[in-house]
C-alpha cells in the first residue's frame, strides 16, 4: 500500500515538473486540477434575460417573420411546421399562445384558422429596435470583427459566424445583405476545406486591445502600452468559500502572464498557467462582445478549433467561479460573465446597444405569464413594474 501511494506521488510529480527548463520560470505550472462544487447565485438567477434567454431567441425569430410580411400577420400554417428551425419545444402554435404580451391570436379570413400578430407594443418594441440597429451599426458589426480578430487565422467558417450572429446582436439574414462585406470592410475567403469563411484584418498601426487590457489602462492611467501581467477581476458569489490550495493557486494564476486573446499563442506550453489564463481570457473577452455576456455553453464548442482553446475548455468555467457563473435553468447548461453584471462602472466592458431592446422583450415575457395567471385564475391582473 505505501509503495502504491509513493507511485503515485512520483508519478504525480513527473507530470507537473516542466518539460522546459528553459521557460519554467515564464510557464510554470501549478494546481491545475481543479475541482469547486457548483453553487447557486440568486443574483443571476433573477435575472429576465438571463433566465429567458432560451425562449427569447425563438421568439424575436418569430416576431421578424410576422414582421416582415406586408400586412403584419401570418396564419399558423405559416410557421406549424418550422419548430425545428426555430429551436421551439412542441407545437409553435402553443408557443406563440404562451406569449399573448407579445403575439395576439385572432381568427383569420378563411376556414377560420388562428392567425397571429404582434401586439403594439411587442410591435413598438421592434420598431425601436430596427432604430437601434441602424444608429448603432457600426459598433455593433465590430464585435463581429473582434471575434474573427480573435480566431487562429484571422477567419471564421460562414456556418459559424451564422450561429454566433445572434450572441452578437447582428440580424438572421446578415451575411446575405452584408454592406461591410460588399464594402470590402469583411472578405470571402475560400477554406481548405472547401468551405468559405469570412476574414478581416488589422490596419499596420491599430492596435487592438482586450476588456482586460482596457479596464488595466483605465485603473494605471495608462494610455498607450498596458501591463503584462494583468489579474482578472474577480467577483465571489455570497457565502463561496475556496479550499487553501485553491487560493494558493488562484493567487499564482493571477500572477501569471496575460497573453491578449489577439495576439499569437503558438509558443505557449498548453499545460502552463500562462495558457490556463489565455484561454480564460479569450472566454472572457467572447463573453464580453455578446449583448447579455452570456452564452448557452454547448453552443461555444463550435469556436474551439478556431480561437485555440483545448478540448475540455469548458472545465475553465468551472475552474474560475469568481470569474463565471454557470446558470442551470430548463435543462441548459448557460455561461455569464460575473464582470458584466457586478463591476458597474468600473469595467471597460461596453453595454451592447441592444440589451435594453432585449431586455423589453424578456420584460413581456414575464408580463405574459401574468397575463396566462390572471386568465386561469380570473382575477384582475396586477401591474408588472
Amino acid at each position: 500500500m505505501l509503495l502504491l501511494l509513493l507511485n503515485r506521488r512520483f508519478r504525480k510529480l513527473v507530470l507537473c515538473y516542466p518539460k522546459n527548463l528553459a521557460f519554467s520560470h515564464t510557464q510554470k505550472s501549478n494546481y491545475v486540477d481543479v475541482k469547486m462544487k457548483w453553487m447557486k447565485d440568486p443574483l443571476y438567477d433573477s435575472v429576465n434575460i438571463l433566465l429567458k434567454s432560451k425562449e427569447l431567441r425563438p421568439l424575436i425569430s418569430l416576431k421578424n417573420i410576422i414582421s416582415k410580411e406586408p400586412t403584419g400577420c401570418i396564419p399558423i400554417s405559416a410557421v406549424s411546421k418550422q419548430n425545428r428551425i426555430l429551436e421551439v419545444s412542441g407545437r409553435v402554435a402553443g408557443f406563440l399562445r404562451r406569449y399573448p404580451a407579445v403575439f395576439e391570436e385572432f381568427t383569420g379570413p378563411k376556414y377560420n384558422l388562428p392567425w397571429f400578430k404582434l401586439t403594439q407594443e411587442a410591435a413598438d418594441l421592434h420598431h425601436r429596435e430596427c432604430k437601434v440597429y441602424a444608429a448603432h451599426r457600426s459598433e455593433i458589426v465590430d464585435r463581429l470583427r473582434r471575434l474573427i480578430l480573435m480566431s487562429r487565422e484571422r477567419s471564421l467558417p460562414l456556418r459559424i459566424i451564422q450561429g454566433m450572429l445572434w450572441y452578437l446582436g447582428l440580424p438572421e439574414d446578415y451575411l446575405k445583405n452584408s454592406e461591410e462585406i460588399s464594402k470590402g470592410y469583411f472578405q470571402i475567403v475560400e477554406m481548405g476545406d472547401g468551405e468559405q469563411a469570412l476574414s478581416a484584418s488589422i490596419g499596420s498601426n491599430e492596435q487592438v486591445f482586450s476588456v482586460l487590457h482596457r479596464n488595466a489602462m483605465k485603473s494605471n492611467g495608462i494610455l498607450h502600452s498596458p501591463p503584462s501581467v494583468i489579474e482578472f477581476p474577480l467577483f465571489p458569489s455570497k457565502g463561496f468559500r475556496l479550499k487553501r490550495k485553491i487560493e494558493q493557486w488562484l493567487e499564482e494564476f493571477q500572477k501569471a502572464e496575460y497573453v491578449s486573446p489577439y495576439e499569437t499563442f503558438s509558443s505557449l506550453d498548453p499545460n502552463s498557467d500562462i495558457s490556463e489564463k489565455r484561454v480564460a481570457g479569450v472566454l472572457h473577452e467572447l463573453l464580453s462582445l455578446f449583448v447579455d455576456n452570456s452564452a448557452e455553453r454547448r453552443r461555444l464548442l463550435c469556436l474551439k478549433k478556431h480561437l485555440g482553446l483545448p478540448q475540455k475548455f469548458h472545465k475553465v468555467f468551472e475552474r474560475h467561479p469568481h470569474i463565471f457563473y454557470l446558470l442551470l435553468k430548463s435543462k441548459t447548461c448557460s455561461v455569464v460573465l460575473k464582470e458584466a453584471y457586478c463591476a458597474g462602472s468600473e469595467t471597460a466592458i461596453e453595454r451592447h446597444p441592444l440589451l435594453g431592446v432585449r431586455e423589453g422583450y424578456a420584460r413581456l415575457m414575464i408580463e405574459s405569464e401574468a397575463m396566462l395567471r390572471s386568465r386561469r385564475s380570473t382575477k384582475p391582473l396586477e401591474e408588472i413594474s
